[in-house]
């Protein structure tokens, strides 16, 4: 008979992937179990067509990068739809619906399922906090972080983001606006610099003309040819793929442990408990649900480590009955964003970078930024043209563009852009430069993820999903908002539309089982022994503005081995 395993972990996502790497090779045995399927395992040759031979994998030999190459398409609404595509919160079959979540309208809650989770259509950008806001606010120092940060840079590992046109253009702009090269990993001052990004260097052949751009792509290195939103199956093997999401990187490490084992189509419906011989509450195991089979059955552990997300986690912990904390799901932060976009002409492109086009699909989605210690950040944004037009043009809470007066406005267009305006902008998509505006919005205690009290799916009560941004935050985005404006200007940019985004636009959902308050220093529940947190939800606050995974990811590392030092 098969043994339980000695940590169960929740979730195959940014963080989830990490710990059970670290707790491995440690000698602990470790099954993970994720909810979606599992790209690259020749286990599941065919992840969406069927359930598969098979209900787990621990060999890292059943990992095939052809296998993955061939599942990974640069088809944007095979791989993004958000009802059907392989990058949804939903089951590996695509026929069935999506996974519900209780949002208002309009919103994009942009979060996948899958070995890899969400850091399957990730960019990559893997920035640590900015060291004032750990030092000031949270509840350890920033100094305890630095050796994981740079254990994980290591491993990744984390490389400063290669320059191409849209690049230049960005630190062309940012330069005549009055900033300056910021040439750090812990940035404590305003600056621009290339994006520290979890994505390998360029191809060493990259611009020889013996080799194709077949035969790069079967190389190690990047190829620069974008889509990284879509996975980027690129690379020798599945492990030396470009671009390092958890799928390739800490993964194939933690299988090749000997410890580790994933568990894909398995979503989790409760954690069980039971009390020590003092009468406390300890986590015991886990409830789970077959997504194929609707079967569901309980499985045992010594600790149970949640990685599910933000929004996930404290769904889970609210349908297992866990004990009440006010602050479970509560504090729901989202760097609350917005976008604009200049677009040049010929002339001016030829003047600076001598090419009269941008190609923003091309080198990194996003190579560069700009950091602002109080505000929150600005990177540069360069997706496929199906996605820019729609996260661009599409999707706003100022209304349409059309119909607006615009008057006084920094902005020549905002909005939503809709027939001969859509289509001049997609026409002139080659030579315009994105800006995103990251803002470090605050905690505030009502925006949450709690349970919709009347709605029900096979796995219990759906989360129901709350943001609205503070005064503070919303200052904080305008003001942003017009220093990339700004930027674009003082590059030469003609014309500059806004797309001025809803609040509900969910892409860095950190804090709702905060560090403090529901998880103490080690990311362990204070009203539940042997149950850890391992995703972005353990975060204090939003780190001042820069992108999550990279802080989930060294506390993960962190929280392994405190794990390990307690209980094993």
């Amino acid at each position: 008979m098969k043994r339980d395993p000695d940590v169960i972990v929740i979730g195959a996502g940014g963080g989830g992937p990490v710990i059970a790497k670290e707790l491995g090779e440690l000698g602990i045995s470790v099954l993970v179990l994720e909810a979606g399927p599992w790209y690259g395992n020749k286990k599941w040759p065919e992840p969406n067509e069927n359930r598969g031979a098979a209900k787990e994998s621990s060999d890292p030999g059943d990992l095939d990068g052809s296998l993955y190459r061939r599942q990974l398409t640069r088809l944007e609404n095979d791989m993004d739809d958000q009802v059907s595509g392989k990058f949804r919160w939903g089951a590996a079959d695509r026929r069935r619906t999506p996974w519900y979540r209780n949002i208002p309208d309009p919103a994009l809650l942009w979060q996948s399922a899958g070995i890899g989770g969400s850091t399957l259509h990730y960019y990559a950008n893997s920035l640590r906090a900015f060291p004032e806001v750990i030092d000031n606010e949270w509840p350890i120092n920033y100094s305890d972080l630095v050796p994981y940060y740079e254990k994980v840079e290591a491993t990744l590992p984390v490389e400063f983001a290669p320059t191409t046109s849209k690049e230049a253009l960005f630190y062309y702009g940012a330069d005549k606006a009055g900033f300056s090269l910021n040439q750090t990993l812990d940035v404590t001052s305003s600056g621009y610099r290339p994006q520290p990004n979890a994505i390998l260097p360029p191809n060493e052949h990259l611009m020889d003309p013996n080799y194709s751009l077949e035969e790069l792509s079967h190389m190690e290195g990047c190829t620069l040819s974008g889509h990284c939103g879509q996975g980027c199956p690129y690379g020798p093997a599945l492990d030396k793929m470009a671009k390092r999401s958890t799928t390739v990187s800490y993964v194939p490490l933690a299988m090749k442990t000997g410890n580790v084992t994933f568990r894909p189509n398995t979503f989790v419906t409760k954690v069980l408990t039971d009390y020590n011989t003092s009468g406390n509450r300890q986590a015991s195991g886990v409830q789970i649900r077959d997504t194929w089979t609707g079967e569901t059955e309980e499985l045992r552990a010594k600790v149970v480590v949640m990685a599910a997300g933000c929004v996930e986690t404290p769904r889970l912990w609210l349908n297992s009955d866990l004990p009440y904390n006010p602050w479970v799901g509560r504090g729901l932060t989202n760097h609350y964003m917005d976008m604009v976009t200049g677009t040049f002409d010929e002339e001016t492109l030829m003047g600076i970078l001598g090419s009269p086009s941008t190609n923003p699909f091309a080198g990194h989605t996003s190579g560069a930024r700009l950091d602002y210690p109080g505000l929150g950040m600005i990177e540069n944004i360069g997706e496929s043209p199906g996605m820019s037009a729609q996260l661009l043009f599409g999707f706003s809470q100022y209304g349409y563009n059309c119909i607006r007066q615009h008057e006084g406005d920094l902005w020549d267009q905002q909005g939503r852009l809709v027939g001969s305006e859509l289509e001049k902008a997609m026409e002139d998509y080659s030579r315009t430069l994105t800006l995103s505006a990251i803002t470090d919005d605050e905690v505030q205690f009502h925006n949450r993820v709690e349970l919709d009290p009347h709605i029900q799916d096979e796995h219990g009560a759906v989360p129901r999903v709350h943001y609205e941004p503070s005064k503070k935050s919303k200052k904080r985005r305008e003001q942003l908002t017009r220093i990339a404006t700004d930027i674009l200007r003082k590059a030469g940019a003609k014309k500059v539309h806004r797309s001025n985004l809803p609040a509900n636009y969910y892409i860095h959902l950190q804090s709702t089982m905060r560090m403090g308050f529901v998880v103490d220093t080690s990311c362990e529940a204070y009203q539940v022994g042997r149950l850890y947190v391992a995703d972005n939800s353990a975060d204090f606050d939003a780190l001042g503005g820069p992108n999550p995974t990279l802080t989930t990811q060294a506390l993960a590392t962190r929280t392994a081995e405190l794990l390990a030092s307690k209980y094993f």
